[in-house]
This record gives C-alpha cells, structure tokens and sequence, in this order.
C-alpha cells in the first residue's frame, strides 16, 4: 500500500486503483495526493526532467543516459522558495581526447580540467551557459558554487564536492568528455506543455553551447594542460627512487586566496596580494631534477627520507603556509595555481593537538605512565585524553603505518609534547629529547615541523629553514645549537641574578 501524500520512486509498472493513476516503467518521481491524480504542478519538474532526457543531440553531444541516476546526477527540483527549477543533467561531448593525445591517460584531468574551467569563464557572458549561473533566476547565488573558479585537477581526497570540477563524473575516455552540467531555471507558473518545452529548448542550448566549446578547444592546450598534471602525477611517483618524500620547486606561490566556496588552503586558490615567490637558500642544496614528459628541468627544496627538517622564523612568517604547501603537494594543480611545482608523496599525516576520547590508543613512545583519569596502560590508553595525549597517539599512528612524512605545526601541537618544561616529570619524554637519544623511534617517517618558539627542539633538526617576511633562508645547524646555548645560558644567569 502506498501513503497518500508520500514521494515515491517508481521503478516499474504501478496501478493505483480507486481513482489513481496508471504509471510505466519509466524510472521517475511523483506525488499520491489522497485518492486524486497528482496535478500537473506536482508532474512539472518530472516532465521537465523527462524532455531532457529525451533530448536527440547531434554528432557533437548527446545526453549520457548511460549515467543517469535519477536523484543523484540526473534529476529536477523546486528550489526552496519554488522560484526556480535546480537541475542535473549528464552530457557526453564526442571529442576523442584521448586519441587526440597520444599520452598517458592519468594526465587527461588536466586537460577536462581546462574546458570546465574554460566554460565557467564563458557562462558570465554567454546567453546559452545561463543556467549555470542562475540567470533570470531571483536568487541566483544558490548555484553559485558551480562556476566557482577551481584550480585542483586531480586529488585521491574528496575535496571541494560542491564545487564543479574532475572527479568520477567529470572525465574523459574513449567515448569522448563526460561533464555533469548543474544550475538552475526560472520556475515558470504553471507547468503547460508549452513551459515545458521551454524548459526543454534552454538545456538543449545549454548542451549545445557546452559541446561548442568543448569542440573548438586548442589541441595544443588541452596537450599542455595534460603534460602538466602528467608531469606532477609521475614525479610523485618517482620521488621514492630519489629519497625524496617531498620537492617544493622554486618560483612556487603557495598563499592562498580564500573564498566563501573555497575556505581550506588545499582548494583554495592563488593569493593575489603579497604572494612571495618560493626559493631555496643555496645552502640547503637545492635538487635540480627533470620533469618526466616536458623534459623541463626544475631546481627547488627537497626534503630527504627520514630526515628531520625545521622550518623556523618568527611570528605570522610564513611558516604555516609553507607547511600548508606540502600538504597540498599530494594533489595535482592547473597552471597559474602557484603550488603546480610542489609535489609530495601519498601517505602524508599530520598531528596536532585536541581533546577528544581514545580508545586504547598507543601513547608508549612519550607516556611511560598514564596520568589519573585514564585507563588502560601506555601501550592502550583509553579514556578523555588531553591535547597531548591525542597528539602523542597521531605521531606513534603515523610511524607505525610508515607514513613516509609527518607534519607538526607548532601553532596547532601541544608544547608540552615537544619540549620539556622544568615541571614536567620524567613520567613524559618530550619530543625533542626523543629526536637527540633514540632517533630511531621515529622508523621510517620524516618529519617537517615549524615553530617559533621552541629552539630545543630545532636545534635537534638535520636542516633548519628561516623564514623572514616570506623569504627562505638557511641556518648552519651548528651555529643555531651554539647560538640558543648562549641564550639559555644568558636567560640562567638573569634569572639567578632576579634581572628577568
């Protein structure tokens, strides 16, 4: 039995009896109303949604049906305020990019990547693209996710969802481009046949505008887009063989620009104030190496295997960022995003601190005791756990995967996890102290840290970067130990003498 007033999906034949309706197979949308049929208000959208479906195409474009999921990448609805209609429709465009391109497939993301971004530019100027941005809609900010700017080509994490961009719906293969076209219409009135056609003719344009710019755009470009994500995916492969877990290549911009779209520093795009360009001191022996398939030579940072690396400066330098960057390395980058030359392996963790309950989670490396509150032992803690606690299971977490970096920023770390402080008991063994006696514990992991103000802990760093207004600069390990001897020494002798 069906319940009046429900939604359902009709999957196959249906006979309502008692002054229902008779529905086929057609996979759709409707709404029982009571004992009545529904109204034509409530089979508009459907109708709608039906036309496009239907829609014939040409010998440039037709609509995907292969897949159609209905609710999910293909459908039609109300908005909201029922001002206007919010549609998803697959299209095929019959362009045989990967025939055109006689590279290797992984880097044609690069390529889609451009005709999305290329039609996004295209809808504020022309009529046809419309829907995409809403137009003739009364609230046309409610798609305007879809045309935001996107500057990731290629990501193994699901970032940035709502935003249009290549994914598993988005792609090229020997079909031709698939592109999933989102937006919006204005909702007519009444849903007559004729508003229905109308409806119908807007998204055939659409298509046929889409597929115009698909077809007519520059092989040469789509081959330089495609070199480039090729380019980053096959240097990250290669960086093991290097023993390298990461390269930042110099002239690389890694601020960023944060929107209200694009608000995580990975998806975000170039910053277009002061954005210093990267580059590596000399004294940190900068790598020089060959892009696989430009064949262009690139010099820039790169960070060893193992290696434990600081990246020190005073406050608000540009420390964060350049960790931030890093990160992003695991993703592949369109020209002009600025991080296209910053490439990391997959694997990376990070660990920061935060209170949140552990369920026999490993704390041994730093907590030989459990503190009160806590139970279980070091090795299976269980319980709230303090900002450090957590921090201490994240690090222990990653080494034990073999995660082939680690990621430690000091604005976001427990302190007392880092360096000793003279009220802390020899219950906790602070990471610094770890790095200089049993440098082993940290297995195969590399670590990268920044911070500010704890010079204990820099001081146990194969390299030392400082940052100063955004420009990289090196510092012989050696002279920064003797130079924070000093001061440690210099701070003792005040204290003792009551000048501090």
């Amino acid at each position: 039995m069906i319940a009046m007033g429900k939604r359902v999906l009709v999957t196959g034949p249906l006979v309502i009896k008692k002054g229902g309706v008779q529905e086929d197979a057609t996979l759709r949308f409707f709404t029982v109303r009571g004992r009545y049929p529904p109204t034509m208000a409530d089979h508009g959208p459907d109708a709608c949604l039906e036309g496009m479906l239907t829609l014939a195409g040409d010998k440039r474009w037709t609509v995907d049906r292969a897949h159609a999921l209905h609710g999910v990448t293909t459908y039609v609805v109300h908005s909201f305020d029922r001002t206007a209609l919010l549609f998803s429709i697959p299209l095929l465009v019959r362009r045989p990019l990967l025939t055109e391109t006689p590279v290797d497939a992984r880097g044609s993301s690069g390529a889609v990547a451009s005709v999305i971004e290329r039609i996004k530019q295209k809808a504020q100027t022309d009529p046809a693209l419309g829907p995409l941005i809403g137009r003739g809609t009364r609230f046309p900010h409610q798609v305007a996710s879809v045309t935001e700017p996107y500057t990731i080509v290629a990501s193994l994490a699901t970032l940035a969802s709502d935003l249009w961009h290549t994914d598993n719906r988005n792609y090229a293969d020997s079909e031709g481009i698939h592109l999933l076209l989102h937006g919006s219409l204005p909702c007519p009135p009444e849903f007559s046949p004729s508003e229905i056609t109308t409806c119908t003719e807007t998204i055939a344009r659409l298509c046929e505008a889409v597929s115009a710019i698909v077809c007519s755009f520059p092989a040469r470009d789509l081959e330089t887009a495609w070199i480039g994500t090729l380019d980053q995916e096959l240097l990250s492969e290669a960086l093991p063989s290097l023993g390298l877990v990461t390269f930042i290549g110099d002239g690389s911009s890694l601020a960023r620009h944060y929107t209200r779209y694009r608000p995580f520093f990975r998806t975000a795009g170039p910053k277009e104030e002061v954005n210093i360009p990267f580059t590596c001191p000399w004294d940190l022996e900068p790598y020089e190496l060959e892009l696989p398939v430009s064949n262009r030579t690139r010099t820039g940072l790169g960070i060893r295997k193992k290696e434990v690396f600081a990246v020190a400066g005073s406050n608000a330098q540009g420390k964060t960022t350049f960790l931030d960057g890093i990160i992003s390395g695991m993703d592949d980058h369109a020209a002009g995003d600025g991080r296209e030359l910053v490439v990391t392996v997959h694997g990376l963790c990070t660990a920061e601190a935060m209170t949140c309950l552990m369920t026999g989670g490993d704390i041994s490396m730093f907590f030989s005791e459990l503190p009160p509150g806590i139970g279980g032992t070091p090795r299976a803690a269980s319980g709230m756990g303090s900002g450090s606690m957590n921090m201490a299971f994240q690090v222990q977490r990653a080494i034990w995967r073999g995660a082939p970096i680690l990621i430690i920023d000091e604005d976001r770390a427990a302190p007392n996890l880092l360096v000793r402080s003279c009220l802390q008991t020899g219950d906790i063994t602070p990471l610094s102290e770890i790095l200089a006696r049993d440098r082993g514990k940290m297995g195969e992991t590399a670590l990268v840290f920044a911070a500010c103000a704890m010079d204990t802990l820099v001081a146990q760093a194969d390299r030392i970067m400082v940052l100063d207004r955004h420009v990289a600069y090196a510092v012989d390990r050696t002279v920064f130990r003797k130079k924070v001897a000093e001061f440690l020494e210099k701070n003792a002798s005040d204290l003792r003498e009551g000048n501090v």
